[in-house]
C-alpha cells in the first residue's frame, strides 16, 4: 500500500503511514504468539491475562497504526493525539502478556514425575 502512496504523500506522511504499518505487522505476529501461548497455559488465570493482552493489542492497533494512517493519508495534525492512547495500550498489552506467560506454570517435560 505504501508504494502506491508514495506518488501522493509527502515523504514525512509516507513515512508516518509506514510506521502504522510496521507496529500493525508485530503486533499482529505477536497477537498469534498470545494465541498459541493461550492454546498451551495450563491455568485458567493464565489464558485470562493472555486473552486481555490480545484483546489490549487489538485495540492497541486500531487506535495507533488507524490514527497513524489517517493523519497520513487526511494531513489532520489532530489525529495525531489518539496515536500515544494506542501505544499506552501496547504497553498494558505486553504487560499483560508477560503476566500470562509468567502464570503459564512448568511446561510437562520440565515437571518432576
Amino acid at each position: 500500500a505504501a508504494h502506491a502512496l508514495k506518488d501522493s504523500l509527502s515523504e514525512k506522511m509516507l513515512s508516518v503511514f509506514q510506521t502504522g504499518v510496521e507496529y500493525q505487522a508485530y503486533h499482529s505476529l505477536a497477537m498469534l504468539v498470545l494465541v498459541l501461548l493461550a492454546s498451551l497455559a495450563r491455568t485458567e488465570k493464565a489464558r485470562r491475562y493472555l486473552s486481555v493482552s490480545m484483546s489490549l493489542m487489538l485495540f492497541g492497533v486500531v487506535l495507533f497504526s488507524g490514527s497513524l494512517y489517517a493523519l497520513a493519508l487526511t494531513g489532520l495534525a489532530s489525529l495525531g493525539m489518539i496515536t500515544p492512547v494506542g501505544g499506552v495500550l501496547f504497553l498494558l498489552a505486553w504487560f499483560f502478556a508477560a503476566r500470562g506467560a509468567w502464570s503459564m506454570g512448568k511446561p510437562e517435560l520440565l515437571e518432576e514425575s
